[in-house]
């Protein structure tokens, strides 16, 4: 499996040298000839400590305020969100607008959230309009420039659990809902497609009780939603303060 690992000591020096790569990317990339830039958010308590650290190094940083064109046409979209409604401390666009989006003054007409809290195939529809009216679209995929993604205990990402059938797995649907094992249980995610389609995904993984999942994951006979997401790719970034092995 093609991928590139880097390893740190620990979550503060990781979320520090992601946030530093990215911003530092997006000050190469330009205006990029007005193209729109699309990336797509995580949650959990890692995906906390990176935007935190975005914000402060925007801040700090000369030529790179919120006022910037740096963020002028970047679009943001979120990986999955919980079922809950977006002031929710379990919603995850709760967690980005409080330490990222409202930090760097992004117009709401850049934000695209998953709208969990309403009926979910009206949910799903939004979400797919959403991201396919910004995002190129290529077989019936969305292509991102960016997508974070954490991992779980048991190797998940977004909301891609353990134990889906094939069927489900073998899913093209863009975002989908499910079930999770995990509360609050209803959610939507990404698929595996379109995080596949994707230009760069960058698995920011982080925390105890982990070492094993990556460990699995990163493995060629590996079996895990992040392991099949590594399968799917021909290049994924993971950055880790895990010991995996």
């Amino acid at each position: 499996m093609p991928y590139e690992l880097l390893s740190f000591a620990n979550a503060d020096e990781l979320a520090k040298s992601a946030a530093a790569d990215w911003l530092s990317a997006l000050r190469k990339r330009g205006n990029a000839n007005g193209r729109k830039y699309t990336v797509a958010l995580s949650g959990g308590r890692i995906a906390k400590t990176l935007f935190s650290e975005i914000a402060r190094l925007v801040e700090k940083t000369p030529n790179a305020s919120p006022a910037s064109p740096l963020f002028q046409d970047i679009h943001f979209f979120w990986g999955d969100e919980r079922c809950v409604p977006p002031t929710d401390p379990e919603s995850n666009y709760a967690i980005a607008r409080q330490l990222l989006l409202e930090p760097l003054k992004i117009p709401a007409g850049q934000i695209h959230r998953l709208r969990g809290e309403g009926p979910e195939a009206l949910a799903l529809t939004d979400a797919v309009r959403d991201i396919t009216s910004v995002a190129p679209v290529v077989k019936g995929q969305p292509v991102l420039d960016l997508i974070f993604l954490g991992m779980g205990e048991d190797g998940h990402v977004a909301s891609l659990f353990p134990g889906e059938p094939d069927e489900v797995l073998r899913n093209d649907a863009v975002y989908r809902a499910v079930t999770a094992v995990k509360p609050p249980p209803r959610r939507i995610t990404l698929g595996y497609a379109a995080i596949a389609a994707a230009t760069e995904v960058w698995v920011i993984a982080s925390g105890a009780g982990k070492e094993g999942a990556l460990k699995e994951s990163l493995s060629p006979g590996g079996k895990t939603p992040l392991a099949r997401v590594l399968h799917s790719r021909t290049q994924t970034k993971v950055l880790t303060d895990i010991k995996a092995g």
